[in-house]
């Protein structure tokens, strides 16, 4: 792995491979993390909500739930009515 160097700025090159293997091109946003004692570079996606999309697919249904509870509320609503 390459070493580089900081200017007086605090400025560094990230080096050619890296960017490549990244994909961080020019005007390319990324997230910079400190992790314990190391920082991390992170390439954001272009699309933020594109790159999202389908990540709760497969989880439980919000909906579902919320059909379930209203059911066991009618249920007790019909044994207890007021």
């Amino acid at each position: 792995m390459p070493v580089v160097t900081a200017s007086s700025k605090g400025q560094i090159v990230i080096p050619k491979e890296v960017r490549e293997k990244l994909g961080i091109t020019p005007g390319k946003k990324v997230l910079f993390r400190i992790v314990d004692n190391h920082a991390e570079i992170t390439p954001l996606p272009d699309d933020p909500i594109k790159a999202l999309r389908g990540v709760l697919k497969g989880g439980a249904s919000l909906a579902k739930e919320l059909l379930r509870e209203r059911a066991k509320d009618k249920e007790i609503d019909e044994k207890y009515p007021l």
